[in-house]
């Protein structure tokens, strides 16, 4: 990781005395030539000088330095469960958090980080939109340690890494609808702007050319996390002429609304369509059917991303970026079965989605 940047180095970079520099960041303290302030005020710009930043070298890497926890959307269960666990972790550790969310909007995420680069934080945990990739490199570039926790940004190759394997979590999920006897299976994703979204459409493909099946990108829906768009991608995937016979919805913000559109439609989970969901919630396994899931170790993302982030801060890392993938859980329930025998005509799946009459060639 880069060493933040001092006063002196603002005033070598400006050709300046550190007095002069002092001058400048604090008003009312001598005159400054007009010429020479904006040397300096240049010289902080390209340094990504934090004033604060300095007093907390003085702490000697002190863990008495709170850290900021960046998160998306704190009504997605998942980052709800994560930013509980987080926070239980660092005051383990004698450390307090600040959280700050971005509601899944990389202009809010812009406003946070322009706030946390004045804020003295010793570091960062973050999920990151997919957006402000010069901002998060400059953040990094003024000194603060960062660890990205469940996603990541592709461009920013140095920054520390917690998050489950996505890639053979979307795989193992294909792998066993197609193990069961499915073609045709539905994918609902994050966006593809995101880490997530890429990496989960990457394992469905695998699993799809392991097996010889053919890509078919009608079968995938990657939509945004907020919002009920899950419900309208259900509709869609169901409403093709050859409509999938599994659906994996791996986009966890939208479960909830995914289901609901099912239910609304009358569609009978599993005879008609197996399911399966990322993430696992207690209430999977007491609704009928139950349903199969992707279960994510959050305990573990949150203990790998506290105590990887502290021992950034105390220098106990070599400089190299680090990654820890760890493996999720698939836990098979009762939402799963062998396609039907006869699949129902398009007509008769519509009007059996508006409930007028099941399938008459309907065989569960």
């Amino acid at each position: 990781m880069q060493k933040a940047p001092t006063i002196r180095d603002v005033a070598r970079a400006a050709g300046v005395s550190a007095a002069v520099v002092s001058r400048v960041l604090n008003e009312g303290t001598g005159s400054v030539a007009s010429s020479t302030r904006a040397k300096v005020v240049q010289a902080i710009d390209e340094l990504a000088y934090r004033p604060r930043a300095a007093a907390r070298e003085l702490s000697n890497g002190s863990r008495s330095s709170p850290i900021g926890l960046v998160l998306t959307d704190v009504m997605n269960p998942f980052f709800a469960k994560l930013a509980d666990r987080i926070v239980w972790e660092a005051r383990a550790r004698g450390v307090q958090v600040v959280l700050m969310t971005t509601q899944e909007d990389p202009h809010v995420e812009g406003q946070v980080l322009d706030t946390l680069m004045n804020h003295m934080v010793g570091g960062v945990i973050a999920t990151p939109t997919g957006g402000n990739k010069d901002k998060w490199a400059r953040l990094q570039k003024a000194g603060v340690n960062l660890v990205f926790v469940d996603r990541t940004i592709t461009e920013l190759p140095g920054t520390d890494l917690v998050s489950i394997h996505n890639v053979l979590s979307a795989s193992t999920t294909a792998e066993y609808l197609i193990g069961l006897g499915h073609e045709r299976i539905g994918l609902v994703s994050g966006p593809l702007s995101t880490s997530t979204g890429r990496a989960r459409v990457m394992g469905y493909r695998q699993a799809l050319t392991k097996a010889g099946l053919a890509w078919d990108p009608r079968l995938v829906r990657d939509i945004p996390f907020r919002g009920a768009a899950g419900g309208d991608a259900v509709s869609s995937l169901l409403a093709l002429e050859d409509a999938p016979t599994a659906l994996v919805v791996a986009n966890t913000a939208q479960v909830h609304h995914a289901l609901l559109r099912l239910t609304q439609m009358g569609i009978n989970i599993p005879h008609e369509l197996s399911v399966i969901i990322f993430d696992d919630n207690p209430w999977a396994e007491i609704v009928t059917p139950s349903l199969s899931a992707i279960q994510q170790p959050i305990e573990m993302l949150a203990l790998h991303s506290v105590e990887l982030l502290l021992d950034r801060m105390r220098g106990q890392l070599p400089p190299e970026a680090q990654t820890i993938q760890v493996q999720s859980e698939f836990i098979s329930r009762n939402s799963c079965a062998p396609p039907p025998y006869v699949r129902p005509s398009a007509d008769a799946r519509s009007d059996f989605r508006t409930g007028v009459s099941r399938p008459p060639e309907y065989t569960p």
